[in-house]
């Protein structure tokens, strides 16, 4: 029997809907409007003992319209549900949604709601957190600069995030607060160099 052996660093197989998914990099058309970067951020404190409330985070790439969504652990289905919460409350119509490879966003549920809603599917390489870099800098700027890194597991606390997200807080930061975006990049001469 001949045992192969994964090297240290290099990606496990995939599953056949890993492969069914398309993998795109940060290179959106940012002058349409529905096209959408997804991703969990963690309120576990120092521990990731037991259930704590996972923070969905959704960043439209052409607006920088944001919204936020709590749930309890990251299962599959309380994803999904959160997820539709969330495009009830989106002014826009939803064209692409592009989450990095966690299990709880690449999973057959959203997979089949994203078909049957004629949404697009995308997902970022392993490991490059650029390919999905709208929604990170919010993950700062709209999530831990509010809650910190405290761990959050209770229900009442699960409710006054959800209930921050879905009113002021979301009114807040996409009505109040700049967005601003690179226009452009000129690398000039680096120092020491001729």
């Amino acid at each position: 029997m001949i045992s192969h052996l994964r090297r240290k660093g290099f990606p496990k197989p995939k599953s056949l809907l890993y492969q069914k998914i398309p993998v795109r990099l940060n290179d959106w058309d940012t002058s349409v409007i529905g096209n959408l970067g997804i991703d969990f951020v963690e309120h576990c404190g120092s521990s990731k003992m037991g259930h704590y409330v996972n923070s969905l985070s959704v960043t439209e790439v052409g607006s920088g319209w944001w919204e936020g969504q709590a749930i309890m652990g990251r299962g599959q289905e309380p994803t999904l549900k959160a997820l539709k919460k969330i495009r009830r409350r989106t002014p826009f119509r939803w064209l692409e949604i592009h989450p990095d490879n966690d299990s709880a966003f690449i999973n057959a549920h959203l997979w089949r709601y994203c078909q049957e809603e004629k949404i697009r599917f995308s997902c970022s390489r392993p490991n490059r957190k650029n390919d999905n870099c709208y929604v990170e800098q919010k993950n700062w700027t709209h999530i831990k600069k509010i809650f910190g890194y405290w761990r959050y597991d209770t229900v009442a606390e699960l409710n006054i995030i959800n209930d921050l997200y879905e009113n002021e807080l979301r009114l807040y930061k996409n009505f109040f607060q700049p967005v601003m975006k690179l226009k452009e990049k000129i690398l000039r001469g680096r120092k020491g160099s001729s």
